[in-house]
Order: C-alpha cells, then sequence, then structure tokens
C-alpha cells in the first residue's frame, strides 16, 4: 500500500483489525447446522436413481465427509482470517513506526490527524500555524512516508532478486 492510503483508510484498517483479532480469539469454526445442509443438497445434476435401502446415498457419504469437510473448511476460514489479520497489522505497525520516527513537528501533527479527535482549527491553533502550513505539513509528512514505503519495497525486491 501506499502512505497516502494508508493515511487515508487507516481508521477504518485499525477498525477492521479490531473484528479480526475478536474473530480469531473467538473462533469456533463453521456452523454445523449450515455445513450439513451445504453438504446434504449439493450433488450432481442427473444423478437420479432408484434407491434400493432405507438410507440414501447422500446421507451416507455426508455422514463419512462431514468431519473432514468441517476441518477443511475451519482450517480454510480460520487461515483467511489469520493472514488477513497479519496484513492488516503488519501495514499499520509499518505505517505507526513511520509516522513517530518523523522528524521534528511533522510526527506531533501527523499524530494529531490520525487521532482524529481533533479539529484542523484545534491543530492551527495548539501548533499556532495556518490551515495552509498544516497542509504543507501533511504533505511533507506523507512524501516522508512515501519515501519509506519506497524503501520497504526495494528492501523485499532486493531480497527477492538476490
Amino acid at each position: 500500500m501506499r502512505a497516502e492510503e494508508v493515511f487515508r483508510e487507516y481508521h477504518n484498517m485499525k477498525k477492521e483489525l479490531s473484528v479480526l483479532e475478536f474473530q480469531l480469539q473467538q473462533f469456533k469454526g463453521v456452523n454445523e447446522d449450515d455445513l450439513i445442509t451445504a453438504m446434504c443438497f449439493s450433488h450432481l445434476e442427473g444423478d437420479e436413481r432408484v434407491q434400493t435401502s432405507s438410507l440414501s446415498d447422500k446421507t451416507a457419504k455426508a455422514a463419512i465427509n462431514y468431519k473432514m469437510v468441517a476441518e477443511k473448511e475451519n482450517d480454510e476460514w480460520y487461515d483467511f482470517l489469520w493472514r488477513r489479520y497479519q496484513y492488516l497489522k503488519e501495514e499499520i505497525d509499518f505505517f505507526e513506526h513511520g509516522v513517530q520516527n518523523l522528524d521534528g513537528i511533522l510526527a506531533d501533527i501527523m499524530t494529531d490527524l490520525l487521532k482524529g479527535d481533533m479539529s484542523w482549527d484545534d491543530i492551527q491553533n495548539q501548533y499556532c500555524i495556518s490551515r495552509m502550513m498544516i497542509t504543507r505539513y501533511r504533505k511533507k509528512a506523507l512524501d516522508n512516508l512515501q519515501n519509506l514505503y519506497n524503501l520497504r519495497e526495494q528492501q523485499v525486491a532486493d531480497y527477492i532478486l538476490g
């Protein structure tokens, strides 16, 4: 991701990270009733035949495959949640690290902008600067952060190619 995208989506990313963390902590897997229903109603078209026993072939197959299918579905769902969590955590941590290491007043202004509990007017009054200066500081900070993102991408490319 680019620095400006993370800045723009920061609060949404933090919310999603919180939801993912909750889902991972409370993970119970796929609902058994939904899985059984899906397994019972999944069949090939044109699979009609005369039934010779009191137990349908579909029911027997569902009973045999249930545990295997449930484990596979649960593993895939948990893996998806975990990969998404790791990705968001890495992006947020890298961005926050970059913001904290900005030079001088840039770090303070960007932190206040990210928190979202201060308006531009509040920031203007706190730092005794104009809106234009806030805009310039924001742009300069995002440029510096983008340089960090470019450096990270270059390091990954060097590793992959080297």
